[in-house]
């Protein structure tokens, strides 16, 4: 494939490479915990909507509005905790919290596929389960919770073989280039809570010392 072929696809696929770009900025930033990660990833939420919405890919469009709620309460919520304690601290996630969030996109993933297949959307099931576990991702990143990039990891590397069955090529290198952030963000979160968890402990040892 020639220079040429390729910005001719870009080109013809603007609105998804748009995409891709933003998705990836938006996903490197929230890995550093940084709060503009939000508006960037808002963009991006916003043009997968529409490229969703035309690949017939019904059920991760509904999930793109989902994901722009979310995108606003993660904002808002980061935002609180900057005022609050200075910086985006990161919030274990208990046993009942993983066994809740996994029950919660299970059920999901079974009532949201019963509609995508009266409507008549591709590959309804798969599609529907993806998008469920998406939301619980979604809403465990909004609240802080490391486990979040556990699930982005399984559900992103399944989201590839979807995206090439659909040929949305960019899609899915995007989706691979996630599966590589999501397991940098899993380092980065956990070391930022072991670092967190070190200086409670020492600041704990200096006020009863």
């Amino acid at each position: 494939m020639t220079w040429t072929m390729i910005l001719a696809y870009l080109a013809a696929h603007w609105l998804e490479t748009a995409g891709v770009v933003t998705t990836i900025l938006g996903i490197w930033l929230t890995t550093r915990r940084l709060l503009i990660c939000w508006p960037v990833v808002l963009a991006a939420d916003v043009i997968y909507l529409v490229v969703f919405y035309r690949a017939r890919l019904f059920s991760d469009t509904l999930l793109q509005l989902f994901f722009i709620a979310f995108t606003l309460y993660g904002w808002w919520h980061w935002w609180r905790g900057v005022i609050e304690e200075g910086d985006v601290r990161v919030v274990p996630l208990d046993m009942r919290g993983w066994l809740v969030g996994l029950a919660a996109g299970a059920a999901g993933a079974i009532l949201l596929g019963g509609l995508m297949v009266r409507v008549g959307a591709a590959l309804p099931h798969l599609d529907a389960a993806l998008t469920s576990y998406s939301l619980v991702a979604s809403w465990w990143q909004a609240r802080k919770h490391t486990a979040n990039w556990w699930l982005w990891i399984a559900v992103d590397l399944i989201y590839i073989g979807e995206y090439l069955y659909k040929d949305l090529r960019p899609t899915a290198l995007l989706y691979a280039g996630l599966v590589a952030l999501a397991v940098l963000g899993l380092r980065d979160w956990q070391r930022a809570a072991a670092g967190a968890a070190q200086r409670e402990a020492t600041s704990l040892s200096d006020s009863t010392a």
